[in-house]
């Protein structure tokens, strides 16, 4: 079968390889769509520590099921299936208080484990043992499903940092994980959701998807001032980083009201992690910060559920559909910020 391998960064390749078999804890499943993310140009670049190379890339995972483990309940052939990223212990005191997510021994598909930029592919049985392996709706796409881990992780940031019906929110950084954020604020009642992105073009090609009730390009202005216009001078009640970017950070911070609360959901550079924060600011107007990791396997099922509801639509985010033998190529446009998602149908 045809495979997507990370060898070294700057080298990753289109590989002939064996079909995998299940073990007995096991299931094999047939991949129908796999989508990508901003972390796939990272590892294929410069590699990650927790990648052994040939590694198969790929996370964000929908397929079929074609065989099932001997020891294996509650999976049939033909079963349609979305598989979850970040696989936690399910065993240590953070798992056990339902902190999955910031397990510290959590493993993870693509990195530890061959992922989805392949033709068939094992789900573990890691996964297996925290009930990571979700059905996918009836009436749902395989690619829809697969944008279901990147929606989970956005929904584990916005229940961390408690949107409201009625909130004003701002979002900093217009790309797929962006997107999902303004989408999802709106199924929580916002009451005006704002679009914040350094280049015109993909802010552009960003709104004119999601329909931001103000699109705010912070190369050609002030992205402070315009938010405190849109506000009346208050400023929003939540703010959402949603890039890689200490500059997007302490701005977003300079555009909450009183009392509001903060998102830093993209990390920064490891070279570059730290920011210039005025304490006072957040000390006089109680000002809450809140970071975000990941997802937890219940995230990823409530995601699902949002996207079948139609409470999420994320169809038509999905800008670039792609066969696996042109995964490389789907890299490249995803680096070069040309589309919003861009899945890979095996």
């Amino acid at each position: 079968m045809r495979v997507a391998r990370f060898h070294a960064p700057g080298d990753v390749r289109l590989d002939d390889v064996p079909e995998p078999s299940p073990g007995a804890l096991e299931v094999k499943i047939r991949v129908r769509a796999c989508s990508m993310c901003g972390t796939d140009v990272k590892i294929s670049r410069f590699g990650h520590h927790h990648i052994h190379p040939p590694r198969v890339m790929g996370h964000e995972i929908a397929g079929e099921v074609v065989e099932v483990g001997g020891e294996v309940g509650g999976w049939e052939v033909g079963d349609r299936v979305q598989v979850i990223a970040a696989i936690p212990c399910g065993e240590c005191a953070f798992c056990a208080k339902g902190q999955m997510n910031i397990c510290p021994d959590q493993v993870s598909m693509g990195y530890h484990f061959d992922g989805g930029f392949a033709e068939y592919m094992v789900v573990p049985q890691n996964v297996l043992k925290v009930d990571g392996l979700n059905r996918i709706p009836e009436g749902l796409s395989f690619a829809e499903a697969s944008v279901a881990e990147p929606l989970a992780c956005a929904l584990n940031a916005q229940e961390l940092v408690r949107i409201n019906p009625g909130d004003d929110v701002v979002v900093v950084g217009s790309g797929p994980i962006g997107c999902l954020h303004v989408r999802l604020a709106r199924s929580y009642g916002a009451a005006r959701v704002f679009l914040v992105e350094l280049s015109r073009e993909r802010l552009d090609m960003a709104a004119g998807l999601v329909h931001p009730d103000a699109a705010i390009c912070s190369e050609d202005e002030d992205a402070v001032e315009r938010i405190r216009e849109l506000t009346d001078g208050r400023g929003v009640d939540v703010a959402i980083t949603a890039a890689a970017s200490g500059a997007a950070q302490e701005q977003a911070l300079q555009m909450l009201a009183r009392g509001g609360r903060i998102s830093f959901f993209g990390g920064l550079p490891k070279d570059k992690p730290t920011i210039t924060l005025d304490s006072n600011l957040v000390h006089y107007s109680e000002l809450t910060i809140v970071g975000a990791n990941g997802s937890s396997p219940e995230h990823n099922k409530r995601a699902l559920q949002l996207i079948a509801d139609g409470k999420v639509p994320v169809k038509d985010l999905i800008t670039h559909l792609l066969p696996l033998e042109q995964t490389l190529e789907g890299i490249g446009i995803v680096s070069r910020g040309e589309a919003i998602k861009v899945t890979i149908e095996p």
